[in-house]
């Protein structure tokens, strides 16, 4: 059993909301005269930069626009129905008088150059919400919604038998760590995150029977080290962070890894060719909006950076729904 179809329903809402922004942008009119590349689309569009290439690259994803020449182009039915200039059924106008409120926001946001949460940083959002113990509350179940599937899945995906410890960074309740606890006996656990997080976690596997075997440690990560393990779990943070914390994270992981140890980074991964996985490009989208600096990535440029940082043997695999995982060793 897991939350596929909830989760589904999530994600529609957000296409929605991309769908009614390119209605609001009138993106689709812009491309009257055939393809543009994405600089110069982002241009015309007055979009935030950072933001312009994911932007467009959802709408390649969810169909409603086409790579041509090297450039983004309207797809036959965009064209037809939402191209005020040769449309003859045009729909934007019904469209925008039923869900205009749908897109006002991010459309603003994509233009306006403003966080939609309003933080100049990653690291004061989470600030401010790891101050408050509702915000800090909610947010963790939150994350435990958005990692159940896959740490059920990463219980099974590792050679877990070779390792007796492992340090899930960013643990928010623990979720990862108690599927990966129930699953492997042998198996102990140090949940890593802001030192407001441990009431959260500590009640979370408490529930699950398992706070003899995993232990919360606060902390810091940009700060200080890692907590050593024979396994460092990155789910869901790499992508709240610029380039340059990205790699200073990955090399703190292998600063805390012993020989053979494992780093594994795990996310709704955007394919490589970027016209896919639709949840891995919103879910960039939603970064570069929302926590200045971060940004969604391929698992070739994960495995990139693994390689940079030092690990070898580098592999990425599915893991569940549109997320999947890259793994090195050290």
């Amino acid at each position: 059993m897991t939350p596929h179809l909830f989760n589904e329903l999530h994600w529609n809402y957000w296409k929605t909301k991309v769908f009614v922004s390119a209605v609001q942008l009138d993106v689709f009119t812009e491309l009257t005269e055939g393809p543009a590349d994405s600089a110069a689309l982002v241009d015309r569009l007055g979009l935030n930069e950072r933001a312009g290439r994911d932007y467009l690259d959802c709408l390649v994803a969810m169909g409603l626009l086409r790579r041509e020449a090297g450039g983004y182009a309207n797809t036959e039915e965009s064209a037809a129905y939402f191209d005020r200039a040769k449309s003859h059924a045009y729909l934007g106008d019904v469209m925008l008088t039923e869900a205009a409120h749908l897109g006002d926001d991010l459309a603003a946001a994509l233009t306006g150059g403003r966080s939609r949460e309003g933080a100049a940083s990653a690291r004061e959002f989470y600030a401010n919400t790891y101050a408050d113990a509702d915000r800090t509350r909610s947010f963790q179940r939150a994350m435990t919604a958005m990692s159940f599937a896959s740490g059920a899945a990463l219980a099974e995906r590792l050679p877990w038998e070779r390792h007796r410890s492992f340090v899930d960074i960013g643990c928010a309740e623990g979720a990862v760590g108690v599927h990966l606890l129930r699953r492997h006996p042998h198996l102990s656990g140090i949940g890593f995150d802001l030192p407001g997080a441990r009431a959260g976690f500590e009640t979370y596997v408490a529930a699950h029977g398992l706070a003899g075997r995993t232990v919360f440690q606060g902390g810091d990560f940009l700060s200080g080290p890692l907590p050593a393990a024979d396994v460092v779990i990155f789910g869901h943070v790499l992508h709240n962070w610029d380039l340059d914390v990205k790699l200073a994270l990955l090399r703190k992981a292998h600063a805390a890894l012993p020989p053979g140890g494992l780093v594994v980074v795990y996310e709704a991964l955007i394919d490589d060719e970027r016209e896919r996985n639709v949840v891995g490009l919103l879910l960039s989208l939603m970064m570069h909006l929302s926590l200045p600096g971060g940004y969604d990535y391929t698992s070739a440029e994960c495995a990139g950076w693994l390689r940079e940082t030092g690990f070898t043997d580098i592999r990425a695999e599915h893991l569940a729904g549109a997320e999947a995982m890259v793994v090195g060793c050290k």
